[in-house]
């Protein structure tokens, strides 16, 4: 279900992009890196996190890691991950294939700037063996996503 409503996103948006799918999982960003044969910084991890009363997905490099406080005073409030079922229930994806596309609810997108240090990146799509290839800038157009600097600098 999941994995079909990311290929009909793409058939609807942006028909030139094709889901590609691993025989091995992409759960991970180590998996995915490894399943796609690209560096982990160029995964494209997608975080759903609740912050108040409404849900939110942050979509950044593989190798980032959110800063709380970025994501507070972005925010207005102390971001919380959501659990695996509420990820299921609100994105239509389960953990490991969650990415901003053919959500079952829409939800605020938000990419981090850790993205724009590529010329393609690669989000999950839907399922933890599928995934796409795409430019960090289309992908933020196409989920009509808004840009923030949410992520630690790398050390």
């Amino acid at each position: 279900m999941s994995l079909e409503s990311v290929r009909a996103f793409f058939a609807e948006k942006a028909p030139d992009i094709t889901v590609i799918e691993a025989q091995t999982s992409s759960a991970t960003v180590a998996l995915a890196a490894e399943a796609f044969g690209v560096a982990p910084d160029r995964i494209a991890k997608t975080l759903s996190l609740r912050v108040g009363d409404r849900v939110v997905l942050i979509v950044a490099s593989g190798l980032s890691r959110m800063d709380n406080k970025k994501v507070k005073a972005m925010l207005g409030g102390k971001p919380k991950m959501l659990d695996l079922a509420e990820v299921a229930a609100i994105t239509g994806h389960e953990v490991g294939g969650v990415c901003p596309f053919g959500l079952k609810t829409p939800l605020q997108v938000y990419c981090d700037v850790s993205l724009k240090a590529h010329d393609e990146v690669v989000p999950a799509a839907g399922s933890t063996h599928s995934a796409v290839r795409i430019a960090p800038m289309r992908m933020a157009e196409l989920v009509g996503a808004q840009w923030v600097d949410v992520c630690q600098a790398p050390a």
